[in-house]
């Protein structure tokens, strides 16, 4: 199980606590940027943000992990620009992952099921983020559409996968 996956079952779990959801990082010692996916629909977004120290240069879109299939796909762009995905089954996730260089705030749209989440890009660093979207409706086609200043490039890469499991309170800690 990949380390984005791992993190998506916590922030699964901390969801179900909190009406929006949280945003994790695959390392420990990587900035953590507070960020929310909200919905109309019942489900669940998480969101998972990688450090920029080991990430490929924005030109390249983010990859999607075994198991996971490719559903869209946008190169590298400045500004504005909209990404149609297509149909997947009714049990997956849609996952939305953007990678982002130079200063400005964007904002990631799937307009079929009315999710939005804001990420903060900066200058001299790739960041990557890893948004998984469960909610009703992610099942059929749809556009993606990403509001972005035009210094900043980005790229990205829409996929389908199983959704992220969410752990009941307890489990897996021992009981004397």
């Amino acid at each position: 199980m990949s380390r984005r996956t791992l993190a998506g079952l916590s922030i699964a779990c901390a969801a179900v606590l909190l009406p929006v959801s949280a945003c994790s990082s695959d390392h420990s010692d990587a900035k953590q940027p507070t960020q929310s996916a909200r919905s109309s629909e019942s489900g669940s977004a998480t969101i998972t943000a990688t450090p920029s120290a080991t990430q490929p240069p924005v030109k390249k879109p983010p990859e999607l992990d075994d198991g996971e299939t490719l559903a869209g796909r946008q190169n590298v762009t400045n500004g504005n620009a909209s990404t149609a995905f297509s149909k997947g089954k009714k049990s997956d996730a849609l996952i939305v992952a953007v990678r982002c260089q130079g200063t400005g705030k964007i904002k990631v749209v799937v307009q079929s099921v009315h999710v939005s989440f804001p990420l903060e890009c900066v200058a001299n660093e790739v960041n990557t983020t890893y948004n998984q979207v469960a909610v009703t409706g992610v099942e059929r086609s749809g556009v993606v559409s990403v509001e972005a200043p035009s210094v900043v490039r980005w790229s990205m890469t829409i996929g389908r996968g199983p959704a992220a499991q969410e752990e009941t309170p307890g489990a897996g800690l021992n009981s004397a």
